[in-house]
C-alpha cells in the first residue's frame, strides 16, 4: 500500500509521521524512516515536529539514491542479523522525491507487501505541483489530506513564500526549492493567496 499524506506547512505532517513511528515501535513492528537531504532545517538525519519533544533518527536520501536498492539492502541486513524484516517505510518531505523514486517506493510496496507512507507538500510557492507530489497523486493507492486553517478560517492549500514575515510581501518568482520555515513561508487559503498577490479575479473592485 502506497499512501500520500499531503498538506500545507503547519498541517502536522511530521507530527503524523512521528506518531506513526512511535506506534510501530510500541508494537515491535519493524520500520524505516527516510527523509530528503534537501530539507536540512532539523539536521541531516533527524525528523522533528514542533508539537513533539521526541525526535526520530532517519536515513537521509538525495536525488541520486535508488530507494528500491536501499530498502532491499536494509531488508537483507535485517534478515542476516536475525531481525524482523521491514514492514513499513515512512518518508518525510516526499515532495522532494524524483518521479523515479516514487515509482521505486510503489514497486517496493507491491513486491514486498510493504506499507509505504509518504508525507509532504502538494504544491510549491507558485501553487504548482512538486514532481514527487505529482507522481504520488498519479500512482498512490490512497491520498489523505491533512488540513490546516488559514487566518480567515478557510482551509489552507498554498504555501506562500514571504519576505519579512509579512503576508503582504509574497514572492512569486524564484527557484522552486528554498528551504525555510515560518520565516520564509506562510500557509494560506486560495482566496487569501490570490488577493495577496493582487490577482484581478480576486479583486472585488477590479472591472473584468
Amino acid at each position: 500500500m502506497l499512501v500520500f499524506y499531503y498538506g500545507t506547512m503547519g498541517s502536522g505532517k511530521s507530527l503524523r509521521l512521528l506518531t506513526k513511528a512511535h506506534n510501530l515501535l510500541e508494537q515491535n513492528i519493524s520500520f524505516a524512516i527516510l527523509k530528503s537531504a534537501i530539507d536540512t532545517r532539523d539536521g541531516v538525519n533527524t525528523i522533528h515536529s514542533r508539537a513533539l519533544v521526541e525526535d526520530k533518527e532517519c536515513i537521509t536520501i538525495n536525488i541520486a539514491t535508488n530507494i528500491f536498492l536501499l530498502v532491499e539492502s536494509l531488508q537483507n541486513m535485517a534478515v542476516g542479523l536475525g531481525n524482523k524484516p521491514l514492514t513499513h517505510i515512512l518518508v518525510d518531505e516526499a515532495q522532494f522525491l524524483t518521479e523515479k523514486q516514487v515509482e521505486e517506493l510503489a514497486a517496493l510496496s507491491d513486491r514486498y507487501k510493504l506499507e509505504v507512507d509518504c508525507f509532504g507538500l502538494r504544491t510549491d510557492f507558485k501553487t504548482q505541483l512538486f514532481p514527487g507530489s505529482k507522481r504520488l497523486f498519479e500512482i498512490a493507492d490512497e491520498l489523505k489530506e491533512l488540513e490546516a486553517t488559514c487566518a480567515c478560517e478557510g482551509k489552507t492549500i498554498f504555501n506562500a513564500r514571504i519576505q519579512g514575515g509579512k503576508v503582504g510581501n509574497i514572492v512569486t518568482n524564484g527557484e522552486q526549492v528554498e528551504v525555510g520555515g515560518e520565516d520564509k513561508y506562510m500557509p494560506l487559503c486560495r482566496k487569501c493567496y490570490f488577493r495577496a498577490i493582487n490577482h484581478p479575479l480576486w479583486d472585488e473592485n477590479e472591472e473584468l
